[in-house]
C-alpha cells in the first residue's frame, strides 16, 4: 500500500464514530453499568430467581410468531450463508419460551428465572430509547395465582428501593386485561372492538383529554359508553372502576385484582402501587394483570413493565402453562438515577485495597514482589510503572481510590515498610515480617 493510501485509511478510521443509538462504555460508564446490573442480579437472587441466558440471535420466525411479520422491520435481521433468516434478539421472552418448551418435562416447577441480556432494536434513537441496551427480565412460569404476579412486582420494587428510589419517586401503575375485557363488554363495547380500543387506551396519558375523547368517539358511537370509558380512565381504586363498569365484587377478575392489592399490602409496597386502567400494555399476548413503572413528575418513558402471559408457551408449540414476568431497560433507569443523584452510590471504576509506592529504583523488584503477594492474598493492589516522587505516587494512589499505601523507601534498608492509611493520613513503620503476619491474622 502506498504511504498516502495508508495515511488516508488511518485518518478515516480515526474519524469514525460509534453507530448512532449505541454507547461506548469507558471505565466510569462501565462502573455505572455494573452498578445497575449488579443491583438487578442481587435483587433477583434475593427473591429466589435463578439466572439463565440464550444466544444473541435466533431464527427470525421466533420473533414473528410473538409479534407478527411486521416485527422484521423493527429489529436487525439477516440471512446467513445457509439461507436461513436470523435476527439479533430485540427481547429475550421468545428465547425463554423456546428454552422452557424444549425441556418442559424435566424442569422443576415453578420456574423462577431471570436474565440480563444485551438487546438490539432497529428503531430511531431518542431519549431513553437506544438501538442497543441491557434489560432485566424476571419470569415466573407454572403458577396460576396472582401471588406470582405480586412476587414479580415486589421484586421490581425491591430493586428500586435498594437503589434509593422511594414511593414519591416512582409509581407502579397496575391494571388488568381481564377486568378491562369483562367490564368493557359489560357496558356495551363489542368484543371485536377491544383490541383497537386497547391501543387507544394505552395512549390515554399521552393525549390531551379532549383529543382522547374525540378519538374514542370515532371508535364508539354511543356517547354514554364513551363517558363511562373516560370516567374509567380516571379511576384510582378497584371499587371505583367496578362501579363504572357495572361489575360486582364477586366477579373473578375483580376478586383477582383486589387480592393482588391485598398481597402487595402484606408485602409492604402498596404505597408504590396505584390502579391505572389505561395500562393495557401494547402487546396482545398479555392475558391478566399488567403493570408499568413510571417516574413521578417526569416526562420519561416507562422504566419497565410486565404482566401475565398465560398463552405464550402454547403459542410457541408447548403446553398451556401460566406465566408472568417483567422487563426493565437500563436507559430510562440510568437517566432517573442520575437526575436523583443516586449514581453517587456507584462504586468507582477502580478501587484498590493497597498501592505500593517505590521511592528508589533499587527497591522496584521488592515493590513488584509485595504487590504480587498482596494480590495472592486477595487484595486489589497496584504500583506505579513510572515511579517518581512520593507526592506524585500518592496522587496516583488517590486516583486509584486506594485505601492504603505501602511505602518502600530508605526504611527498607532496615527491613521496614511504611504503611499509610489514605483516609486518615496516619502512617506507621513496621517490619516486613510483622506486616505479613498481621495480614495473615486478619485473613484468619
Amino acid at each position: 500500500m502506498l504511504d498516502y493510501e495508508h495515511n488516508f485509511c488511518r485518518t478515516s478510521v480515526m474519524k469514525m464514530q460509534g453507530v448512532k443509538g449505541t454507547r461506548d462504555f469507558y471505565p466510569p460508564l462501565m462502573a455505572v453499568r455494573n452498578f445497575i446490573i449488579d443491583g438487578w442480579k442481587a435483587a433477583s437472587l434475593r427473591n429466589g430467581f435463578v439466572e439463565y441466558d440464550g444466544p444473541i440471535f435466533e431464527y427470525l420466525k421466533i420473533f414473528q410468531l410473538k409479534s407478527g411479520d411486521e416485527i422484521a422491520e423493527q429489529l436487525f435481521n439477516f440471512t446467513d450463508r445457509g439461507g436461513r433468516s436470523l435476527a439479533i434478539r430485540p427481547e429475550i421472552t421468545p428465547t425463554l419460551a423456546r428454552m422452557v418448551n424444549q425441556k418442559i418435562n424435566s424442569l422443576p416447577k415453578p420456574i423462577k428465572w431471570f436474565s440480563v441480556p444485551r438487546l438490539c432494536r432497529a428503531e430511531r434513537p431518542q431519549k431513553g430509547r437506544l438501538r442497543e441496551f441491557f434489560q432485566w427480565n424476571i419470569d415466573i412460569i407454572g403458577v396460576d395465582d396472582v401471588l406470582a404476579d405480586a412476587e414479580v412486582i415486589y421484586t421490581t420494587v425491591d430493586y428500586l428501593r435498594e437503589v434509593g428510589l422511594r414511593h414519591h419517586d416512582v409509581q407502579v401503575k397496575i391494571s388488568s386485561r381481564k377486568l378491562l375485557a369483562t367490564g368493557l363488554t359489560n357496558i356495551g363495547v363489542p368484543e371485536n372492538q377491544l383490541d383497537s380500543l386497547y391501543t387507544l387506551l394505552d395512549k390515554y396519558t399521552k393525549l390531551p383529554r379532549e383529543t382522547f375523547k374525540e378519538e374514542l368517539s370515532k371508535q364508539i358511537s354511543n356517547s354514554v359508553i364513551v363517558d363511562k370509558i373516560v370516567k374509567l380512565m380516571g379511576s384510582t381504586a378497584v371499587g371505583e372502576a367496578c362501579k363504572v363498569l357495572g361489575l360486582n365484587s364477586d366477579v373473578n377478575c375483580v376478586q383477582e385484582l383486589a387480592r393482588l392489592y391485598d398481597i402487595l399490602g402484606t408485602m409492604g409496597i402498596s404505597q408504590y402501587c396505584d390502579l391505572c386502567p389505561s395500562i393495557v400494555r401494547g402487546l396482545a399476548y398479555y392475558t391478566g394483570i399488567v403493570f408499568e413503572i413510571y417516574a413521578i413528575g417526569r416526562e420519561l418513558r416507562a422504566i419497565g413493565g410486565g404482566g401475565r402471559y398465560d398463552n405464550l408457551l402454547g403459542d410457541f408449540g408447548g403446553p398451556d402453562i401460566p406465566a408472568t414476568g417483567m422487563g426493565m431497560g437500563d436507559c430510562v433507569l440510568e437517566i432517573l438515577l442520575r437526575e436523583k443523584g443516586l449514581l453517587e452510590n456507584a462504586p468507582a471504576a477502580l478501587s484498590l485495597d493497597d498501592f505500593v509506592v517505590c521511592l528508589d529504583s533499587q527497591f522496584m523488584t521488592k515493590a513488584v514482589e509485595v504487590t504480587a503477594r498482596l494480590r495472592m492474598a486477595g487484595l486489589a493492589s497496584g504500583f506505579s510503572y513510572k515511579g517518581g516522587s512520593l507526592k506524585k505516587q500518592l496522587k496516583e494512589a488517590s486516583s486509584a481510590n486506594a485505601k492504603r499505601c505501602i511505602i518502600i523507601g530508605a526504611e527498607y534498608d532496615n527491613g521496614e515498610l511504611v504503611v499509610k492509611d489514605m483516609a486518615t493520613g496516619k502512617q506507621e513503620t513496621v517490619s516486613e515480617g510483622r506486616f505479613w503476619a498481621d495480614l495473615e491474622s486478619r485473613k484468619g
